[in-house]
């Protein structure tokens, strides 16, 4: 299995779904979370969905609830909220461990293939954010911290 969309995930209904469908995509998949400092990052994350999905962009989110408990709610309260208040039209999957003996299979993917700061795996907050270009590689990890507008510029590139 060398590419991300060679993998299967949950859909917030917890069915299995393979990211197949997004095969030949320029794909940013992020931990989000509704009770983060970083959560108006969803209405970033959506201006980009929407003016580059027409190019083969698309958002994934996948919630986690691993720091400070920031994702405390079910999938149909995460979509309302999602929906309600960002108006999120990018896919938003079941929620996930990102850390640790359960952390989905996808994540460890990604960890292993762009490592954090100074070689670190372990993702250190929410909205931490992978690139993956048209062939399913893993292209660059982004911190918390980096806002939806600065990554514009890699993503138009593998565009």
């Amino acid at each position: 299995m060398n590419a991300i969309t060679d993998m299967t995930v949950r859909a917030a209904d917890g069915t299995p779904t393979s990211l197949d469908q997004w095969r030949g995509k320029v794909l940013l998949i992020v931990n989000t979370a509704s009770k983060c400092g970083f959560t108006p990052q969803y209405e970033g994350l959506e201006a980009l969905h929407r003016d580059l999905s027409p190019r083969g962009f698309e958002v994934l989110a996948f919630p986690c609830n691993q720091f400070g408990a920031q994702e405390p709610g079910d999938a149909a309260e995460i979509a309302n909220f999602c929906s309600l208040t960002y108006d999120v039209t990018f896919p938003v999957f079941a929620k996930i461990d990102v850390n640790g003996n359960n952390a989905d299979p996808l994540f460890e993917r990604l960890k292993a293939a762009a490592p954090g700061v100074m070689g670190s795996k372990a993702i250190k907050w929410n909205f931490t954010k992978f690139l993956i270009d048209r062939s399913g590689g893993v292209v660059t990890r982004y911190a918390p911290t980096t806002k939806p507008a600065e990554m514009r510029k890699d993503i138009e590139a593998l565009l």
